[in-house]
């Protein structure tokens, strides 16, 4: 993805509470159809790419679900407890790595998945695309 704003990538919740933006260029981008990803975002997949932690400053209020994902790894997802937007996700196995959600971008429309991982949790209603890259 091409940096937004000039050198930065920017997003949010629906409301305006919660704000990120982030100086690093993503490293993957990725679309999940674990069932986590699935009640996480209320939908058949979570379109999601990856930032360096370090180079992303999260702003506002945050609310975190701690879980297991379906790999075993615990994991929270974080989101916006005014609108219930979901913002971001981590997981003690990258420690140092953010997956934001596309869905908060202020321009969506910049997205382009990489890959898939967990299609084989794909709902049926759900259109998948396989991965050659497929990282589950």
């Amino acid at each position: 993805m091409q940096q937004q704003n000039g050198d930065r990538i920017c997003g949010g919740c629906a409301c305006g509470a919660v704000r990120y933006e982030t100086t690093a260029d993503w490293e993957f981008s990725f679309k999940c159809h674990c069932r986590k990803c699935q009640r996480a975002t209320g939908t058949g997949h979570a379109p999601a790419f990856a930032v360096p932690e370090s180079k992303t400053e999260l702003r506002g209020p945050i609310r975190y679900y701690a879980h297991l994902a379906d790999s075993g790894a615990a994991t929270k997802t974080g989101f916006c407890p005014e609108c219930g937007s979901p913002i971001v996700s981590s997981t003690e196995r990258f420690p140092e790595r953010l997956y934001l959600l596309a869905g908060s971008l202020d321009d969506p429309s910049a997205f382009e998945p990489q890959f898939t991982v967990f299609e084989s949790e794909a709902q049926p209603w759900e259109s998948v695309e396989p991965s050659s890259a497929n990282k589950t």
